[in-house]
C-alpha cells in the first residue's frame, strides 16, 4: 500500500519518559489514503460478510487520510520488519531499487530517521471477531470485525513533510 510511516519522537512526559507505550518498538502510526483503507473494507466485506470496525483509526478530512496503529514485530523469535530506502531518487520505471538499512527499530533510533517517511508499506492482516464456543458470530449481524495490521516491510522514496504526525493516543498511554 502506498503510505506514510510515521518515526518522529512522540511527545515526553513530565517524568522524562515517553508518553506513548512502545511507540516505534512494537507499533507505528501509519497514514494511508482514505479510500485505500475504504477499498480494503469493502474486500473484506465482499470476502467474508463482515464489516469492519473504525477502532484504532484516525481521520484527517483535510487531507483525506486515516493513521491506522500498526504492529511491528519486536520480541525475540520474531522477524522485525525491514526498512529499505530507495538507492537512486531520480531513477524511473524498473531502474528503481532500493538498499536495506535494518529494521524499523533500527531506523527510528537514529535521530535522522526520526520522520514520516513515504513510500510503499507490506502488511500482514488478521481479522477478529468476538464470539465463545457456544455462540458463532454471523456476518451482517451488529457485530463487526476488528482489523489488525502488522508492518512487515516498508520501502521508503523519502522524507514528506506535508503529513501532520499524531501525537496523541489515550489508548497507548502509560
Amino acid at each position: 500500500m502506498d503510505v506514510c510511516v510515521d518515526l518522529t519522537p512522540k511527545l515526553v512526559h513530565k517524568h522524562g519518559q515517553p508518553m506513548l507505550k512502545d511507540y516505534g518498538n512494537s507499533w507505528v502510526y501509519v497514514y494511508l489514503p482514505e479510500t485505500t483503507l475504504e477499498k480494503f473494507k469493502s474486500y473484506v466485506k465482499t470476502g467474508t460478510g463482515w464489516d469492519v470496525s473504525d477502532e484504532g483509526t484516525v481521520y484527517d478530512p483535510n487531507r483525506n487520510l486515516v493513521a491506522i496503529e500498526a504492529k511491528i514485530h519486536h520480541e525475540s523469535g520474531q522477524p522485525k520488519p525491514s526498512f529499505w530506502v530507495v538507492k537512486d531518487k531520480d531513477a524511473s520505471g524498473g531502474d528503481i531499487s532500493f538498499s536495506r538499512i535494518g529494521s524499523v527499530q533500527d531506523v527510528n533510533a537514529q535521530p535522522r530517521q526520526q520522520c514520516i517517511h513515504r513510500g510503499v508499506g507490506i502488511f500482514s492482516v488478521s481479522m477478529e471477531v468476538e464470539g465463545t464456543p457456544n455462540f458463532k458470530p454471523t456476518p451482517g449481524a451488529w457485530d463487526e470485525a476488528k482489523l489488525t495490521f502488522t508492518l512487515v516491510s516498508v520501502r521508503t522514496w523519502g522524507i514528506t513533510g506535508y503529513v501532520a504526525p499524531i501525537v496523541h493516543a489515550p489508548s497507548k498511554w502509560y
